[in-house]
């Protein structure tokens, strides 16, 4: 689809009122996640709540152009495998209603594939967390007490980032290739010993049901996943999720990298123990710091 900037914007408009009211997001199965792994550019819907769609922001066509051009050079060479590049990387998609699917992250890498009619495009779908999701998952839980951490920050960790476990045995390890913190299944085991529910949040495009099973396998209990934290487009949807976690316990412990602090529902006091920095013991005075808080009486 070759055109003016004026031609691409009248057929986004188009599209947005076309699929308004109409297009919903649903949950891929398993089988749809694993599978489908590239789609026309024309099964592909711009999400109405991102800033690309949004009038006053709107797609940044020097970006678009600079994405054309690297479909024209390298587009031949994506699908073998023989180009590494942004434009190699699969557009982040949820499946939609009554078909296709709507993007979550890659507009301008549509629009360029779209604009140079390169097809069809690596996608990978995903199944964000909803709040229909988070009222399920509080449903499951009568404890009062909850310990969060971020994923991307605290519990997952790069090769030369800190000592991590051990990778899971093949073939896990070719589907699940993020790395869990050393001592990691060892906290969340004690966490959920004496009481305490896990909730995981990410600021990253991951399906929920993918990180469940990937905690299955360090054989770790997860009360709650909340993924995609980093939407502009969903911030409402995003703190209106955190308010239900919120509202549901008495005592929540957030645990980073350098500290350990308890907070209360009802209450405007807090508690904070200061980690020493050492990865080595890390786990352990985690473990320590709970252990010693009021919210562990």
């Amino acid at each position: 689809m070759a055109g003016t900037q004026t031609q691409f914007q009248t057929f986004l408009n188009e599209e947005l009122a076309k699929t308004k009211g109409i297009y919903y997001p649903v949950k891929a199965n398993i089988l749809q996640r694993a599978v489908i792994r590239k789609a026309h550019t024309s099964k592909l819907h711009p999400n109405p709540d991102d800033e690309f769609c949004d009038p006053k922001t709107g797609p940044n066509y020097s970006i678009i152009s600079r994405y054309e051009s690297d479909y024209r050079r390298n587009g031949d060479n994506i699908s073998s495998g023989l180009f590494v590049g942004e434009i190699s990387e699969p557009l982040m998609v949820e499946k939609t209603r009554p078909n296709g699917f709507r993007i979550l992250n890659g507009h301008h890498r549509w629009a360029a594939a779209m604009r140079v009619g390169y097809n069809p495009i690596g996608i990978r779908i995903v199944n964000l967390t909803t709040e229909a999701d988070v009222h399920k998952m509080l449903k499951k839980t009568n404890r009062t007490r909850r310990v969060s951490m971020d994923l991307d920050e605290v519990i997952f960790v790069s090769g030369r980032d800190r000592p991590m476990e051990k990778s899971l045995r093949f073939p896990f390890s070719r589907i699940y290739r993020e790395r869990i913190r050393l001592g990691i299944p060892a906290l969340l085991e004690f966490l959920d010993r004496k009481g305490f529910d896990v909730w995981v949040y990410s600021s990253r495009y991951y399906s929920v049901e993918y990180l469940q099973n990937l905690f299955r396998h360090y054989h770790c209990q997860v009360a709650g996943i909340i993924t995609g934290t980093a939407r502009k487009s969903s911030a409402k949807v995003i703190r209106s999720m955190g308010m239900l976690v919120d509202n549901k316990y008495k005592c929540t412990v957030h645990v980073d990298n350098e500290s350990v602090i308890c907070t209360f529902r009802d209450e405007k006091e807090f508690e904070e123990t200061t980690l020493s920095g050492s990865e080595k013991s890390w786990s352990a005075e985690v473990m320590d710091a709970i252990g010693a808080l009021k919210a562990h009486e």
